[in-house]
């Protein structure tokens, strides 16, 4: 579908401002969470710190990608975002107290029926951006980290490789640059990528004795290694492939979870991997965060 182009366009004030509701969205949520299981300290701090940095990150995205609308694409992901808020305060409380298991579980599988939900209102309304794609990503990153640091509290510190992969191959790909290559599509990448969400729940749950919620996230570190590996295994391959000039074939911004075509503007390659994102300056050897783009005093391309 293609992109109209009178989406992107001058940035106005009530773009600005669904940003600052979303933010008061946040913090009502928390007030409702406080209120109904009487949240401590660290899951209000957590809570609250979490709105900020998103309002923030958020409205400087906004800000640089000359947004004339939110879209409604958008506002259901800033819905997961607000949703996934409040699972990261109730699993920061659970350091001190013992919240509602159920509440935990019920928050999170909302955020992840609605990951399937955005990408298509934006495909269907016709206001597919980089951005959206981007800020898709970065929650379903987030996601999978705070449900990692959930579980990992039974089953010990090695669930947190789950949730930081994604975030080690971008720490990897500054020094290797050939990590940030495109992939081809695959849709084994792409199933993978949503089970990590789903398995994590369904460990995370207690519903299942301990050696069945053990071998539930066995599979989904197992899978997640499996398909990081054969994807690097691919890139190194490539990297070897040299253009006549002597330049690597290709280094393309590689960025974080989620699924890129889903928002992905029409006309545009986009990358198959769930951790991966597509750039506008493919001879650009640079792999960053939504944060750190998005903080750049620059424009994007």
């Amino acid at each position: 579908m293609a992109l109209d182009n009178t989406y992107e366009a001058r940035p106005c004030r009530p773009v600005q401002q669904e940003t600052a509701v979303g933010a008061g969205v946040q913090i009502l949520l928390l007030a409702l969470l406080g209120t109904a299981i009487g949240m401590g300290p660290a899951g209000w701090v957590t809570g609250l710190v979490f709105a900020v940095a998103t309002w923030a990150v958020l409205s400087r995205a906004v800000l640089r990608s000359r947004l004339a609308s939110f879209g409604p694409a958008n506002r259901v992901t800033l819905g997961r975002a607000t949703l996934v808020g409040g699972v990261t305060a109730l699993v920061a409380d659970s350091f001190e107290s013992s919240p509602p298991v159920s509440l935990l579980v019920g928050l999170t599988a909302v955020a992840l029926i609605l990951d399937g939900v955005d990408g298509k209102v934006a495909r269907r309304t016709g206001t597919s951006t980089a951005l959206g794609a981007r800020f898709d990503m970065e929650v379903d990153a987030f996601l999978i980290l705070v449900l990692s640091v959930y579980v990992s509290m039974d089953l010990g510190p090695w669930v947190l490789l789950i949730g930081g992969m994604r975030y080690a191959f971008v720490a990897a790909a500054r020094v290797l640059p050939w990590l940030t290559a495109p992939l081809p599509p695959s849709t084994a990448r792409k199933t993978v990528a949503a089970l990590q969400g789903v398995l994590l729940l369904l460990a995370g749950a207690h519903l299942l004795p301990y050696p069945a919620a053990l071998g539930v996230v066995l599979l989904a570190l197992a899978l997640l290694v499996w398909s990081f590996g054969r994807d690097v295994l691919w890139l190194r391959r490539r990297a070897a492939v040299r253009r006549p000039d002597g330049a690597e074939a290709g280094t393309p911004l590689h960025a974080p979870a989620g699924e890129a075509a889903r928002h992905a503007p029409a006309g545009k390659a986009v990358p198959a991997h769930p951790y991966a994102a597509e750039t506008t300056t493919p001879t650009t050897a640079r792999h960053h965060s939504l944060a750190e783009e998005l903080l750049e005093t620059s424009p994007t391309v």
